[in-house]
């Protein structure tokens, strides 16, 4: 199985740098999660990772080989991207973008195999989504098409899957449903993850390893426990909260201190860590 890396990396829009020397590895078998304020380069780095955008300085890795000397069609097979927006033909039906992900698997003018569409159907099973085969796109709302996103990568069988919020416009149900999925193929399949999120305690709760990112550079590294912090959370978002330990697993849980600021008290003990 593939692990990943950047090394010393820096991305730049026109002038502007959103990413700077920045360095990560994603292993086999885990999920990893970036998170930090909106324009903190978290979906740029996924771009660079999956050879959309190419950095400006550093090297990105897979597998000790750069992805400059990687063919497409191969980066196609070991790399699974799930957009934040996915852009999907709204002609084609649930089962016509699934199959898209065995592409990569094919040879020049050959067809599915049997274990090709076995592979597709598991993909949409595992999504929830095979009671819309032959719905077409256009009909579908938000969430549905974000699950058949995340069938198609699952279709792909990757060894990389990259996700820029890939629960945005899911219910909390599905939210759950889909990251315990993401989880599992990790585990199971030795698949390294990442995970562009918001909800920091989704990603306390998913995540084997965090990185906080703050104005393009790494704030905080590690377990949950020690980058899902009162004092991280305030130095990156300029938030007061409260963090406290999960009463079944002890991970952290954010909780904002919205009484201190309305009423203006200050009370900063109420700001320290819970989490032991």
């Amino acid at each position: 199985m593939a692990k990943m890396e950047m090394q010393n990396v820096t991305l730049t829009y026109g002038q502007r740098s959103v990413v700077r020397e920045l360095s990560l590895h994603i292993y086999p078998g885990e999920l990893l999660g970036l998170v930090g304020p909106n324009g903190c380069g978290k979906t740029s780095i996924i771009k660079a990772l999956s050879h959309v955008l190419i950095p400006d300085a550093g090297r990105i890795l897979l597998d000790g080989q750069e992805l400059g000397a990687i063919s497409r069609t191969e980066l196609a097979r070991l790399i699974g991207v799930v957009p934040q927006n996915p852009s999907l033909p709204d002609t084609f039906t649930v089962f016509e973008v699934a199959i898209l992900g065995r592409n990569p698997h094919l040879g020049l003018l050959s067809g599915e195999t049997a274990r090709d569409m076995a592979v597709v159907w598991q993909a949409m099973e595992k999504t929830g989504i095979t009671h819309l085969a032959k719905r077409r796109i256009g009909e579908l709302s938000g969430g549905e098409k974000q699950r058949v996103t995340i069938a198609r990568v699952l279709a792909q069988e990757p060894q990389v899957i990259l996700m820029d919020e890939p629960t945005a416009n899911l219910d909390i149900f599905q939210q759950m449903d889909i990251l315990d999925l993401i989880t599992g193929m990790c585990r199971e399949k030795n698949t390294a993850g990442l995970i562009a999120i918001h909800d920091l305690n989704i990603a306390a709760q998913y995540c084997t390893r965090i990185i906080m990112l703050k104005n393009g550079q790494i704030h905080a590294e590690g377990m949950p426990k020690e980058v899902v912090t009162a004092e991280n959370v305030r130095e990156v978002f300029g938030a007061d909260t409260t963090v406290y330990p999960h009463p079944e697993n002890n991970l952290p849980m954010v909780l904002p201190n919205t009484g201190c600021r309305h009423s203006g008290n200050g009370n900063k003990e109420k700001q320290a860590n819970k989490v032991h």
